[in-house]
């Protein structure tokens, strides 16, 4: 097995993800929590760089990286509230919280032994070409995109108005 500057640079963003990842989950405070968020979804973006899909990861950045991450610290600077999350836990919700995380980790487990991957995912050297990509995201075919995209988009712009409603009646 060669061992070569991407591996490294994967397995180094890997690690870091999996670490802002339960960090993202575990910490009290929720802007922290949304800036190890976004630490997430720039590894996420780094991945793809190196699989030498750039518009993949630029599209990362800008939307998600960019537009989600700036919407949920926009929505939690304006409905903050902490007294929620000073409530203790019941024995009861730290029980069933760690049944369902283990059966995800044996859920998981199963479909990456009982699923070969390819060895060479990305074909060296070639990009999608950005004209296919954007005929797949903004078609309106069986297999294409336009209605979920505006689903999203309708639903992102009611969260906005909803937490600017929120914050109005204080």
């Amino acid at each position: 097995m060669d061992i070569t500057l991407q591996s490294i640079v994967f397995v180094l963003v890997a690690l870091a993800m999996i670490l802002c990842s339960v960090l993202t989950v575990t910490t009290k405070s929720l802007l922290r929590s949304a800036t190890y968020l976004l630490f997430v979804l720039l590894g996420t973006a780094l991945l793809y760089f190196l699989l030498d899909y750039t518009f993949l990861g630029a599209a990362q950045i800008i939307v998600y990286a960019g537009g989600i991450v700036v919407l949920f610290v926009f929505a939690i600077l304006l409905t903050r509230s902490d007294k929620s999350l000073n409530a203790k836990l019941k024995v009861s919700k730290i029980l069933s919280s760690a049944v369902a995380a283990v059966a995800g980790l044996v859920v998981f487990g199963f479909c990456i032994l009982s699923h070969s991957f390819a060895g060479q995912i990305a074909p060296s050297g070639k990009e999608l070409d950005m004209k296919e990509v954007g005929i797949a995201l903004m078609g309106d075919g069986k297999f294409q995109y336009l209605l979920p995209f505006e689903a999203v988009s309708i639903l992102l712009l009611a969260c906005l108005i909803g937490g600017i409603l929120i914050a109005r009646k204080r």
